[in-house]
């Protein structure tokens, strides 16, 4: 016990959900083996006390830390751990809201194989008999256990019931829709409390239970940046499946690119500060979040902005909900929209976070062109839109293909943008930035930006879109606007 890493341990157990759960215990090094064991000792009679049995969270003294949750949240070499920080000792904070109860046999089988490394039988002892008469106390007592949950937020927080929801939507009437997509119709409703929700009915088929759905969403609702629409919560009665949306009243950027009157509201100002917003959402999906999701049908009517028009993507880990095998980097079911899709992954079902990029930059092109994405008139001819960009980049002439409404705008920040949207649509995904990339280009005049190739597209001339349960090859006929997330978290 005499250096940090031997003060330091974490686990991890399978529960019977399948689910895994991670475990760290850690003392600073100034302690005594006694001081690590009794600190230690503190750390699971405040877990005791405010979380049996949550999926997540961290107990923190000023000397040694607890923490467990459902993803490996360890990224460092376990043999060289962060050291915990002196500081004043602070209430447990909110875990992960998730009422979903850990198996009592799991846990002590965790708590076992974690304070095993620290090498303290006395805490192993204390522990264990600490958790069993925990459980004693739960079954004859549960108001007292309780009391002690309603110190900590949970998933609860995050539950509606369903006659708030039908209340708030006026029962899910068709003046209240706002649009409806691959997996179910969405609804403008209004609490009690005066804020102003989407509610998104989900439909279709679904292989998960409940307790999986309510995990799943449980994660989705912890991913936080306000460039992402915010998962409110979920309602789960009477055979609904109902996720509850941050409200962004002004719609989606396509309502915008698509009514030239409308158009006229995104200066070049509002358009480079749009798209900066999508790259930074993005960038935090791909690499800062703690799941790594590939969004896989990002589109402008995809993209909602708030009061103020700043864009937050949606539809972001909704196929998480209905698919439960999408840890392989090749599928067979093909899901987006023709035209946002990147060729490697509508022939051959490639996906990668470079997928998300090439959508991106489709994306982009249309912000700038004042175009939707598809075949249009240019001099009489039909013409795909990265077609036409990519030639009156070539031929140094790019500002035919700029929305005329953005003439006198600032031509150096706007043929950047241009250019980086080319290198977003190459054909060679490994030629593609990175989003890392996109947003340092984006950030600053002074980035280098690599001369883009040629891009490429694969497009339905009729417009229509992939289906959930289109097959590589197979033909496409119906909408969708699904997404899907990477489920090994980081």
């Amino acid at each position: 016990m005499g250096t940090s890493k031997l003060k330091f341990a974490a686990g991890s157990t399978i529960l019977p959900n399948l689910q895994t759960v991670y475990a760290l215990l850690q003392c600073s090094p100034d302690l005594s083996r006694v001081d690590c064991n009794s600190c230690l000792v503190e750390c699971i009679n405040d877990y005791q006390e405010c979380c049996h049995g949550r999926l997540g969270g961290i107990i923190e003294t000023p000397s040694c830390i607890f923490r467990w949750d459902l993803y490996p949240f360890l990224e460092s070499d376990p043999s060289n751990p962060p050291q915990p920080t002196a500081a004043t000792k602070i209430d447990p904070p909110a875990p992960s809201p998730s009422h979903d109860q850990v198996s009592n046999g799991n846990m002590s089988k965790l708590w076992h194989s974690v304070i095993a490394a620290i090498g303290s039988t006395v805490l192993l002892v204390v522990v264990i008999v600490s958790v069993c008469c925990f459980i004693r106390r739960t079954r004859s007592n549960p108001l007292e256990v309780s009391s002690a949950k309603d110190k900590v937020k949970t998933d609860q927080s995050i539950q509606f019931r369903i006659s708030e929801i039908r209340a708030a939507t006026n029962f899910f009437s068709e003046a209240n829709k706002l649009g409806e997509g691959g997996f179910g119709k969405v609804y403008q409703g209004k609490l009690e409390n005066g804020q102003y929700v989407a509610v998104k009915r989900l439909e279709g088929c679904s292989n998960q239970g409940q307790e999986q759905f309510k995990n799943e969403v449980t994660l989705l609702a912890r991913l936080q940046h306000k460039n992402l629409i915010k998962l409110l919560g979920y309602c789960l009665e009477e055979g609904e499946r109902l996720l509850i949306l941050e409200f962004a009243p002004n719609a989606s950027l396509d309502k915008f690119i698509s009514d030239s009157v409308k158009r006229m509201l995104l200066s070049w100002e509002r358009r480079l500060s749009i798209i900066r917003g999508i790259a930074r959402g993005l960038l935090y999906l791909h690499e800062d979040s703690h799941l790594r999701i590939i969004h896989r049908d990002l589109k402008p009517s995809n993209v909602l902005l708030d009061e103020s028009m700043n864009p937050k993507i949606s539809d972001f880990g909704t196929a998480r909900l209905f698919i439960l095998d999408q840890s392989r980097e090749i599928t067979a079911r093909i899901t987006g929209t023709f035209g946002y899709m990147a060729p490697e992954y509508v022939k051959h079902g490639e996906i990668s976070v470079k997928t998300d990029v090439y959508s991106f930059g489709v994306v982009v092109l249309e912000i700038i062109s004042g175009k939707k994405n598809s075949y249009f008139s240019s001099s009489g001819n039909s013409e795909h839109l990265l077609s036409y960009a990519w030639k009156n980049w070539r031929n140094g002439t790019p500002f035919r293909f700029t929305d005329p409404m953005l003439n006198g705008s600032s031509s150096k920040e706007l043929l950047r943008c241009v250019q980086i949207a080319l290198l977003c649509v190459q054909e060679n995904k490994a030629r593609r930035p990175t989003m890392a990339s996109v947003v340092l280009m984006l950030a600053s005049q002074s980035a280098a930006i690599p001369t883009p190739t040629r891009p490429t597209y694969l497009t339905d001339v009729s417009g229509r879109e992939m289906s959930t349960s289109s097959a590589i090859g197979s033909a496409p006929t119906s909408v969708n606007e699904a997404s899907m997330t990477d489920p090994h978290p980081r």
